[in-house]
């Protein structure tokens, strides 16, 4: 998202001397990516970012597949994943390949004994239930219903609720998470047809500098391994920084749908994307509006792609025995389409009042144990007449 912003103390002057109070050196920090050629931010800390004390154990939480070759159709009843106190320990990656993990995730409780920094992927978090606050070295969002939270690759960040009841949807891209290209002109600002613009997004504020020293555990997933580290001061030390690399969050609820006369592709929902899945966004809309239109979509057939679909809320319309959490997987190789009876019934409606995330990946998706142990197991045959 090529948006420039800035919180907090900096210098006029990239790289030049900038001190403290006491006459001290503030600390610069490029945070970037690919390489040098990426978007980036400066940082300005009190204290080195570099001062690790102890490195201490890992754990394997890199994904196991159940089923390697998936053929079925699958429906996931996300809800059934249980809750857990702790935020790291409550997310359960239901579906993965070599680009993209998503899982499901239900934490009782605010991220206080550690920081968390994931630098193998960006992360898209999806808000079913819960608010709060994401606490990052770069400033805060506040999140509630319908909130994607976007946290690039290498953030070290808290998150906050306010309830224990709390439902997320989380997907890990290992390329970066991008806004659609078509929706951008050459400077990378929004063109007059996307829907949505800069003013939606929701960029981080209340920029908190803590200058304490003493141990303070951060855990790093990194190859699929969760490192426990110790550093001798608060991650959370920044005065200021500037630049295009930083976490946001956009509302799906002001996604606005775009329409018309026929029944239109899944790719007018699109939201975000990277160079191997997209995300879309099923809101609330008007249907097509032709005399003779049917709103339900058509059969189509999955050759290059599993499509992943998150139930938030509403009457899907396409759906039958839908369930606000549901996952669908539709594999690969067959085709799908709306569910007996739904096809006809949506002749004549008006509008949908739906709610649903959806992801596209462009490589087959492999099951873990979890996805089976909350899978119907009867949803393949749900278009049997």
């Amino acid at each position: 998202m090529p948006l420039y912003h800035k919180l907090g103390k900096i210098p006029h002057k990239r790289h030049t001397v900038f001190k403290k109070a006491d006459g001290s050196l503030h600390y610069e920090q490029l945070f970037g990516t690919i390489g040098f050629d990426g978007m980036s931010s400066l940082l300005y800390h009190l204290h080195r970012p570099t001062m690790v004390k102890q490195v201490g154990a890992t754990k394997d939480v890199s994904p196991k597949a159940a089923v390697e070759h998936n053929i079925k159709s699958r429906l996931l009843k996300g809800f059934q994943v249980q809750a857990e106190d702790d935020f790291l320990d409550s997310r359960k990656i239901v579906l993965f390949n070599s680009d993209v993990n998503v899982g499901l995730a239900a934490p009782r409780k605010s991220m206080t004994d550690y920081f968390y920094k994931n630098a193998d992927a960006d992360e898209l978090v999806f808000v079913h239930k819960g608010t709060g606050t994401l606490k990052t070295f770069l400033g805060e969002i506040d999140f509630g219903y319908g909130d994607y939270l976007l946290i690039p690759r290498g953030m070290i960040y808290q998150i906050e609720f306010d309830s224990e009841d709390n439902r997320l949807l989380v997907t890990e891209s290992y390329s970066p998470i991008y806004t659609p290209k078509r929706y951008r002109n050459w400077f990378g600002q929004h063109l007059e047809h996307s829907p949505f613009c800069e003013r939606d997004f929701k960029l981080p504020q209340n920029l908190r500098t803590h200058d304490e020293k003493g141990e303070f555990v951060l855990k790093v997933k990194k190859q699929g391994q969760l490192h426990e580290l110790v550093y001798a001061s608060h991650p959370f030390d920044v005065v200021g920084w500037d630049g295009y690399n930083y976490p946001y969050g956009f509302s799906i609820h002001d996604f606005e749908p775009i329409t018309g006369r026929v029944h239109q592709p899944p790719p007018v929902h699109q939201t975000f994307e990277t160079n191997a899945f997209v995300v879309c966004s099923f809101v609330p809309r008007m249907y097509d509006y032709h005399p003779k239109a049917i709103p339900a979509p058509y059969n189509h057939s999955n050759i290059d792609s599993d499509e992943v679909l998150y139930y938030v809320d509403g009457d899907f319309m396409s759906r039958n025995n839908i369930d606000q959490g549901y996952i669908s997987l539709h594999p690969a190789g067959i085709p799908h389409g709306p569910h007996p009876g739904t096809y006809e019934a949506s002749i004549g409606k008006t509008k949908t009042e739906e709610l649903a995330v959806m992801i596209d990946t462009f490589k087959p998706l492999q099951l873990t144990q979890t996805a089976l142990d909350i899978d119907d197991g009867k949803y393949y045959q749900s278009w049997l007449e």
